[in-house]
């Protein structure tokens, strides 16, 4: 019975397992097959082609769209990381005057949608003269509420003995951060850079409202401008042009995956 319930688990198992898998390694199949072929959902194309990554690459700028966003989500999230942390800490170690208000202030922000936010976020953008600029791109998500959050949660686990003894040796609140808390919060630090990296490299909305020019455009804000307006000319260019901006994310998933992994144990053991 024990052996008949685990080939059921891992019978259904396999099978979710290959529900998700399956169209994504149709998409990257399909970015090599010519365009009689695209329709087939055989994984292996039959005449093996890179013409579509060509086309791609020949009718739009996506070099220069791939540096960008590379750029930008690489900014917000080491910006995330470190001016969160260092709020978080704050938030959880240091006794001042406004501290309850500030942590309600924080959690109510993630209470806003925010598409609410879009107008005066853009009136101010204008404003400033920081339209078609990566100021405008980066600058809006230096501070992410869940990220404080987050790390918040994870530095008050952290033993007082060890801050006061850092204290007592004459450390100061910086490096106590940097050299104490962040080398025991590499879990929660992972989730953050993962979860950040993501969404400011998959962001398009507001790229769509503050770039203009093509040469500061993101790669998410050039692949809907190249789809939309008819660029692409087939499902198999339009499909390398998705794998170029998926590709990225995977990698840096793959590269953080054991802490990321690490994280949601330890949350749920705790939790």
């Amino acid at each position: 019975m024990k052996q008949l319930r685990r080939l059921v688990l891992y019978t259904s198992l396999s099978i979710a397992a290959v529900t998700f898998i399956y169209p994504f390694l149709w998409m990257a199949s399909s970015t090599f097959k010519p365009p009689v072929e695209v329709g087939s959902l055989a994984l292996i194309p039959h005449d093996f082609t890179l013409d579509n990554y060509r086309t791609m690459w020949a009718r739009a700028p996506f070099g220069r769209a791939l540096v960008n966003s590379t750029f930008v989500a690489t900014t917000i999230t080491l910006a995330v990381l470190v001016f969160g942390s260092m709020t978080a800490y704050a938030m959880a170690r240091l006794n001042f005057r406004g501290r309850p208000a500030l942590n309600a202030a924080t959690i109510a922000v993630l209470m806003v949608p925010g598409q609410l936010t879009l107008i005066p976020l853009y009136t101010l953008i204008v404003q400033l003269g920081w339209v078609d600029t990566y100021a405008a791109l980066i600058v809006p998500y230096l501070f992410n509420a869940t990220a404080i959050l987050m790390l918040r949660q994870f530095f008050l686990q952290i033993p007082q003995s060890l801050i006061d003894s850092a204290r007592m040796d004459g450390m100061s609140e910086p490096r106590i951060l940097f050299t104490i808390f962040w080398p025991l919060s590499k879990p929660v630090l992972s989730i953050v850079a993962i979860f950040t990296f993501m969404g400011a490299w998959n962001e398009v909305l507001w790229p769509l409202l503050v770039v203009r020019e093509q040469n500061l455009m993101t790669l998410p804000q050039l692949l809907t401008v190249f789809a939309l307006g008819g660029g692409a000319g087939s499902v198999g260019v339009s499909l390398a042009s998705a794998m170029v901006l998926v590709v990225p994310v995977v990698v840096a998933y793959a590269f953080l995956q054991r802490n990321f992994i690490e994280s949601m144990a330890g949350s749920g053991i705790k939790g």
